[in-house]
């Protein structure tokens, strides 16, 4: 049996950051991470293309927590004691640079994820933090101290911090402890989608607003037409948002796609009868400016318009249903794709189990939760790794509070 003062079950980002900041603070405790892969921090590693997309420059708490579709009233509080600005002043206080991209996602001035695992790593290892891999815990007993069955033997620790991601294992663990599990579901996806209208059209991107038809699902933001679908930050939002009710309509639906973003089919109607008038001598799928060339071609060729025909020869008929297509075009979804930067659930720890100041479970005394275990994912932009880093370091500060106490 071996025995530690605080046990960390994960070893991805909200793991790695609750034991280095439990360590700095705390030089007298025995902290060991156990991760149950070969390695740890693998999705760090491959997030946002290997760069490691590490936040958002929301840096607004009120505005912040507009983000998470599971969570969003529960991070209010962590996000004004641990939010963005605290976080990038703590990577840049220990050597790792952020930069801001036009749309607001943050990452290592190095654009590689590398930088923020050999901080980690560094740190871990000159506070003397262990770190074991390949150590899959089987069973959890709480009898005064918490006792951990793993592949690696027995563990025995005061405190215990569950940072295990999206583990159905440990997961089914907890819940034989006593804690509510929310079931899970994928939560960022992309849409697999065969229509002729876009098969052509793979790395066509534009400005849209996309609706689930019978729902109230709806976003906008760049959609991006990929060789399997529509992918893009309209199309992971409406997954994010939509996680239940599209996982209950086991994935195929259909959408509306406005390829204007905000115009009305009334507005574009307007609109085309200008381009009719000021364009008469011009070829209709030839002339655009308002949407990628191909993309606009492809819309007029599914309104039934020839394609050599002149805006002067354009019937009311040809440009209502052009003014359909481009506003509220029908798309059937037939099944999802997983986003490959960020692979994300909604589904976890039952928020009303956990105290949101300390991330102590509200069960158990010494057991603290951080990270994507919890029922709270984010939409694409570095939000999920915000959750990770607040709560990360909410349970660090929960265990000091613990310790002090207990020294005094």
């Amino acid at each position: 049996m071996k025995f530690y003062d605080v046990i960390i079950c994960g070893g991805g980002a909200a793991g790695f950051f609750s034991a280095i900041n439990l360590a700095e603070r705390n030089s007298n405790l025995k902290i060991a991470i156990l991760e149950r892969g070969k390695n740890v921090l693998e999705k760090v590693r491959i997030s946002g293309g290997g760069r490691c997309n590490v936040m958002h420059s929301c840096f607004d708490p009120r505005e912040l927590v507009h983000y998470y579709p599971r969570g969003e009233k529960e991070l209010r509080g962590p996000f004004t004691m641990f939010g963005p600005t605290e976080t990038q002043q703590w990577f840049e206080a220990r050597g790792v640079l952020l930069k801001t991209e036009p749309d607001g996602r943050m990452f290592p001035t190095t654009d590689s994820s590398q930088t923020i695992i050999s901080c980690f790593l560094r740190l871990s290892e000159q506070l003397g933090i262990d770190v074991l891999c390949s150590c899959s815990v089987q069973e959890i007993k709480n009898s005064g101290a918490w006792t951990l069955s793993t592949t690696q033997g027995n563990f025995q620790c005061d405190q215990l911090v569950i940072a295990s991601g999206s583990s159905p294992k440990m997961w089914d663990l907890l819940q034989q402890l006593g804690h509510a599990i929310i079931p899970t579901v994928p939560s960022l996806f992309t849409f697999n989608i065969k229509d002729e209208r876009i098969a052509e059209l793979p790395g066509v991107s534009c400005l849209a607003t996309v609706a689930v038809t019978g729902t109230k699902l709806t976003a906008s933001g760049p959609l991006l037409i990929t060789h399997w679908g529509m992918s893009g930050p309209a199309i992971l939002k409406l997954s994010a948002w939509g996680a239940r009710i599209l996982a209950e309509k086991n994935y195929r639906f259909q959408i509306r796609v406005n390829w204007l973003h905000e115009k009305t089919t009334d507005q574009t109607l307007e609109m085309l009868q200008k381009m009719k008038a000021d364009n008469s001598k011009k070829i209709i799928s030839k002339s655009s400016g308002i949407l990628p060339s191909r993309l606009w071609e492809s819309l007029v060729s599914a309104a039934k318009i020839p394609h050599d025909k002149r805006w002067a020869d354009i019937s009311r008929v040809e440009l209502n249903a052009l003014a359909v297509e481009l506003t509220a075009g029908s798309f059937t979804v037939d099944g999802k794709s997983t986003f490959k930067d960020e692979f994300v659930t909604a589904g976890g720890i039952d928020l009303k189990e956990v105290n949101f100041k300390t991330m102590e479970s509200k069960l158990f005394q010494n057991l603290f939760f951080a990270g994507e275990v919890l029922n709270i994912d984010a939409i694409t932009g570095g939000f999920n790794f915000q959750n990770a880093w607040t709560t990360g370091y909410l349970a660090s500060m929960g265990i000091t509070e613990k310790n002090v106490t207990t020294t005094d």
